[in-house]
């Protein structure tokens, strides 16, 4: 199939139909670079904005992965059901990545929710609530509300006071956000992870650490089944 140069009115809606019969027909195979952001904007006969919509498009539905300095790159996992599919998010983060982070959170960050409890300033309180309030003013961007969703981990881990606990979780930041990325790109900010959070929060403030390791421990058994499913639904992923 050749690119066919755009001058339509849903501009981007014509350019993401074009890249995904590229996929379809298999002139951009799973793995493959896209062509370069320049090199999409001339061949379709568009604005550069048109292009990074159309490839936001597919990179929110996991079908395209960008890789920091890289360029875009077909995502491995798709095939032609996942392409006709398009409603269902493709998930990245493996069953090992997830098992993993789980099994960090539940032996550092858990002791970070308790040590918190006891020596969370009124400062510390606060950068907890900021970081909050801007996840709830962010549940329509995953990006900005998983950044707002690291702030607010990191924040506890700070109030822990314990500069170990602290630093650990800041070096990782990077494989952090990817991990709370892919888990709310893929599942989708629910109310259920919201409320989880707010519980946390007021559990923190209200000194209750029982309270804020369960809630917190209930959410990731809810990702674990949510992230089974996603899976059963997409066999040929990993």
């Amino acid at each position: 199939m050749s690119i066919q140069s755009i001058q339509k009115h849903n501009v981007v809606n014509a350019v993401y139909d074009q890249i995904k019969e590229k996929l379809l027909d298999g002139s951009w195979p799973p793995g493959s670079k896209l062509p370069s952001e320049a090199e999409l904007t001339a061949s379709f006969n568009v604005s550069r904005v048109s292009i990074r919509s159309a490839v936001q498009r597919l990179r929110d539905l996991g079908i395209v992965v960008t890789q920091q300095g890289k360029g875009s790159f077909v995502s491995k996992n798709i095939n032609q059901q996942t392409l006709l599919n398009e409603q269902q998010p493709i998930m990245h983060l493996s069953r090992e990545e997830f098992h993993d982070m789980m099994v960090f959170r539940q032996t550092v960050e858990f002791k970070c929710m308790e040590l918190a409890v006891i020596n969370a300033t009124a400062e510390d309180i606060t950068a907890l609530e900021q970081a909050l309030n801007r996840m709830l003013v962010n549940r329509d961007d995953y990006k900005k509300y998983s950044q707002a969703d690291f702030d607010f981990h990191l924040a506890i881990a700070k109030a822990s006071q314990n500069k170990v606990f602290y630093n650990v979780m800041n070096s990782i930041k990077d494989i952090y956000y990817y991990y709370l990325e892919e888990l709310n790109r893929a599942l989708g900010i629910t109310l259920e992870s919201v409320e989880a959070h707010i519980k946390v929060f007021m559990a923190i403030k209200n000194r209750d650490s029982s309270t804020a390791v369960a809630v917190l421990n209930d959410a990731m058994s809810d990702n674990v089944t949510a992230i089974e499913k996603l899976k059963q639904s997409l066999p040929d992923t990993k």
